[in-house]
């Protein structure tokens, strides 16, 4: 193993990584899960979202946005996964 600080696009990727694995695990539940308290309490999602923004510069303008991220527990199960299995690998 590696001593010292890993560089920030290795935690990056694992973040990014973790959300999409967590994404489809959540899509995989409401899925597959019958309706219950369990599927109520694993598809839970708390989202926030900021835009979108207006910027001119007058030679160039362009609008950003919005920018939504939505976490449920699944989200960060997937992210511990992406973790592990980084931190095995590398």
């Amino acid at each position: 193993m590696r001593p010292g600080p890993r560089r920030p696009l290795f935690h990056l990727g694992v973040l990014a990584a973790g959300f999409v694995v967590g994404g489809f695990l959540n899509a995989l539940a409401r899925a597959v899960l019958p309706d219950s308290v369990a599927k109520q309490v694993f598809t839970f999602t708390a989202g926030g979202s900021i835009g979108p923004f207006s910027i001119d510069l007058l030679v160039l303008s362009f609008t950003l946005g919005p920018v939504a991220v939505n976490v449920s527990p699944l989200a960060l199960l997937g992210i511990v996964l992406a973790y592990l299995v980084a931190r095995s690998l590398f």
